[in-house]
């Protein structure tokens, strides 16, 4: 997938390339008590993120994908964007000198109301498959969207806990 608008001569390399984020969203339970939904990013590459989710209603998923990135201001704003087996559409905004992560999320209809079979790993072919069907839920306008921002507790390079992978996996 192409990287849109072109890096070359951005600060992609210094910015983002093999960043390493865990952040926290501030977010409630079904009963409205407070709690922290914990996310790990991994900006692998130009054009592929890794990541896992460790709390709220999809902990336990670990995926990547092939992303697309733009830069909004050079050494302070970056945007990836991605679109999941699931259906789900994902943009994320992450604020360098803040320590901040924005996101909206459209979730497929399958994905949040099956959220419990939307966990795995990728790398398994049946949870793969799994995902793949519950895209097949609903229809297109039958989405969830959420809007989220949430504080980075852990920034560093490499993949820390996240397992590497390899360019020639597919991704959607």
């Amino acid at each position: 997938m192409p990287v849109l608008p072109s890096l070359s001569g951005s600060s992609f390399d210094t910015d983002i390339r093999n960043r390493h984020l865990i952040y926290d969203y501030a977010a409630q339970d079904p009963h409205g008590n407070p709690e922290k939904w914990r996310y790990e990013m991994w900006f692998y590459n130009d054009d592929r993120i890794v990541y896992a989710i460790h709390g709220g209603p999809m902990a336990g998923r670990k995926n990547f994908q092939t992303a697309t990135y733009q830069c909004i201001r050079p050494n302070e704003l970056w945007q990836c964007n991605w679109l999941e087996e699931t259906g789900t559409i994902c943009s994320l905004v992450y604020d360098i000198p803040r320590k901040r992560i924005t996101t909206l999320l459209g979730f497929s209809r399958g994905h949040w109301e099956r959220n419990g079979e939307a966990k795995g790993d990728k790398r398994n072919a049946e949870d793969m498959e799994r995902w793949r069907g519950l895209a097949k839920i609903g229809i297109q306008t039958e989405r969830t969207l959420l809007s989220e921002q949430a504080d980075i507790v852990e920034d560093f390079r490499g993949p820390g806990d996240l397992e590497p992978i390899e360019m020639g996996w597919a991704t959607l």
